[in-house]
């Protein structure tokens, strides 16, 4: 009896670690799900004028501004499965009461990137974003091609003399130059913590059948 002890006791620790890595993930799960729905629920608000201090706790905050684009632009590299390859547009926009904020207007394909676009008086309602897209593998932008590969937003503002405040914009009153509004959504908020409780409980199961296997192999030792 004594030669099983110590393998039952480090297959029950073994498999009770793994369970309970299992349920925290799922704890993890129902967590993150009530912070998209939350995050959802914001997006969807009634949107407000443009705030005199802007921060970051802003994030998906609904605004309406109004004013004029600079012709001045960003073209950010971005695809999606249905309107293949083509760039994000991110206007450098001077509202009515003067302030140079950015404007994330949209999708165009890469076959209307040199289109002309001047300036151009635009009604815009969308929301406040700053995008966590650039790592530590993303390269930086070609300025001569205007390519750049994520939005980065105090760069952006940087590179088009504005605020550090970017609307990417949901609906557009005005001339949209053939840009498509992509409004923000939680399609791209990644919520894997289901897969990774299956994980944790298929390998307690595993390191529960290598624990009864062992015990079973001590047992036949014995005759």
């Amino acid at each position: 009896m004594k030669r099983y002890l110590f393998p039952l006791f480090v297959g029950i620790l073994g498999c009770a670690i793994l369970i309970s890595l299992g349920m925290w993930q799922l704890r993890r799960m129902e967590w993150k799900q009530d912070m998209i729905s939350g995050i959802e629920q914001r997006i969807g608000g009634a949107p407000v004028g443009l705030p005199a201090a802007v921060d970051p706790s802003m994030k998906y905050l609904p605004v309406y501004v109004s004013g004029r684009t600079t012709g001045q632009e960003i073209d950010v590299l971005s695809g999606t499965k249905e309107r293949g390859g083509g760039y994000q547009v991110v206007s450098s926009f001077v509202t009515d009461d003067g302030r140079r904020i950015l404007v994330d207007r949209g999708f165009i394909d890469q076959d209307h990137k040199r289109a002309p676009r001047p300036a151009v008086r635009l009604e815009i309602a969308g929301n406040l974003h700053w995008p966590e897209e650039k790592g530590s593998a993303t390269p930086d932008p070609n300025l001569d091609a205007n390519i750049w590969f994520a939005r980065d937003v105090p760069a952006m503002a940087a590179q088009l003399g504005t605020e550090p405040i970017l609307i990417v914009a949901a609906e557009t009153r005005g001339d949209a130059q053939g840009i498509e509004p992509i409004p923000v959504a939680v399609e791209g908020i990644p919520n894997n913590h289901l897969s990774y409780a299956v994980q944790w409980f298929m390998i307690a199961a595993v390191w529960a059948g290598m624990t009864v296997a062992l015990i079973w192999r001590i047992r036949q030792r014995q005759f």
